[in-house]
């Protein structure tokens, strides 16, 4: 199984290293498409830009087809004004939160296929100016990106063929310690993505028959709500989103557990799939926990909430800060991995 953690984290890597802020997604599923081919699995893109994995077709189980769900979009910002002094408002992509974006290097991504780089900084930053500085709200109209070109006013900006509208991407800041922990922002869910990867390689090396239909869908628009809300293959019976596990006060999970979901906001998850995903962490020796998310909603919700019937659960590494700077650990990885084998019976 560390083959298959090490090989999940090196794709995470790789893939935290392609922005792609909901909305702007082309170059993250290219890759994901471009890696399970290379795995030898058939991968397609689907209209709405996810990208639909076939990991197996026969049904000897009788139970129907299995759907793993992922998703490759983040948390980022787009221009919303250029302001007259040459700084550029943004709004937020998902749940990106001005106090996180607050000193933080962007990558700004024209129409024209520029690509200019900034920081996100408070209006007025200097602490030496500033005497509100510390009792000013962080928000989207209180920070601003500070584009790192020699401009002075809205016409400058607009030169370097800036508009509003345009891609803002926050560095990731990628890095795995010594320790094996593994911190970046976005985490959430390109960890996943790298599992899924991780999982299909133990498939194909290990020469495993699975006993089922299964189908990979990493999709582009989970941060606002309705990736996983459509390109359902025929048959599947049940859904799993592989997404970020909680760690926080009132939950148990750790970085290094595989954390399974009882219920978020959306409701409770499938008390049978709930049942079985349990059983499958105790059967291979995972370390995992049961926890109820206060502050969550998963693709396999928008599957269900676009009329799918099928049954849904929802597993991942656990992860801290979520939508901030995120830790997670290669446990956790290998944690995941061993529920997605005990499930399907491997």
């Amino acid at each position: 199984m560390e083959k298959y953690t090490e090989f999940a984290v090196e794709k995470t890597m790789e893939l935290l290293a392609i922005d792609s802020p909901t909305g702007f997604t082309d170059g993250a599923i290219r890759y994901v498409k471009e890696e399970f081919e290379a795995l030898g699995y058939e991968a397609t893109i689907t209209t709405k830009g996810g990208v639909l994995v076939t990991l197996a077709t026969e049904d000897t189980s009788g139970e129907g087809g299995l759907l793993l769900e992922a998703h490759a979009d983040t948390l980022g910002a787009m221009v919303a004004e250029i302001k007259g002094d040459g700084r550029l408002r943004l709004t937020n992509l998902g749940g990106m939160r001005a106090e996180n974006a607050e000193c933080e290097n962007a990558r700004l991504y024209t129409r024209g296929g520029s690509i200019l780089e900034g920081t996100c900084q408070l209006v007025n930053a200097s602490v030496h100016v500033n005497s509100d500085f510390a009792d000013t709200k962080r928000t989207f109209s209180s920070v601003e990106l500070v584009l790192d070109e020699d401009v002075s006013d809205a016409a400058d900006v607009r030169a370097l063929g800036v508009e509003v509208g345009d891609i803002v991407a926050f560095d990731p800041r990628s890095r795995v310690t010594a320790s094996g922990y593994i911190k970046s922002r976005f985490l959430d869910d390109k960890l996943s993505v790298g599992i899924l990867l991780g999982f299909a390689k133990m498939i194909r090396e290990e020469g495993y028959t699975l006993p089922r239909p299964v189908y990979v869908h990493v999709t582009v628009f989970e941060e606002v709500g309705h990736g996983g809300a459509a390109s359902v293959p025929l048959g599947v019976t049940e859904a799993i989103s592989v997404d970020m596990g909680c760690v926080g006060d009132g939950l148990s999970c750790t970085e290094r557990d595989v954390s399974i979901c009882a219920k978020d906001s959306g409701g409770p998850y499938h008390y049978g799939v709930v049942g079985k995903l349990i059983e499958s962490a105790k059967a291979t020796g995972a370390s995992y926990a049961v926890d109820v998310y206060p502050h969550y909603g998963s693709d396999v919700e928008a599957t269900l909430s676009a009329g799918a019937d099928i049954r849904h659960g929802l597993i991942g590494a656990g992860v801290y800060a979520s939508h901030g700077y995120e830790r997670s650990h290669k446990e956790g990885v290998k944690n995941t991995l061993l529920v997605l084998k005990g499930y399907l019976g491997l």
